[in-house]
C-alpha cells in the first residue's frame, strides 16, 4: 500500500491549508481550485466522498510543487 493512499479530502484540504493554500474557487463539476496565498500557485483538488487514488493525491501534489514528505509531516 502506498504512503499516499487512504487519505479523504478533509485530510488533504487541511494539510494544504498547513502549507499555505486557500480555497480560491470551485472548479468543474465536483472540483475546487486551490491558489498559495504568497505564489499564486494553483491547484485543482477533487471533492469526493470517498479516499483520493493515490495517484491523484500524486498528480495534485506535483501540480502544487508539494514534496511527499512535505505533505505528510504537514
Amino acid at each position: 500500500m502506498s504512503r499516499l493512499a487512504g487519505f479523504k479530502y478533509r485530510e488533504v484540504a487541511r494539510k494544504l491549508r498547513i502549507l499555505g493554500f486557500a480555497f480560491d474557487r470551485p472548479g468543474p463539476r465536483s472540483h475546487e481550485v486551490w491558489r498559495h496565498q504568497e505564489t499564486g500557485r494553483k491547484v485543482t483538488l477533487p471533492h469526493h466522498a470517498r479516499d483520493l487514488a493515490a495517484g491523484t493525491l500524486r498528480a495534485v501534489l506535483r501540480e502544487a510543487g508539494i514534496d511527499v514528505e512535505e505533505f505528510l509531516k504537514a
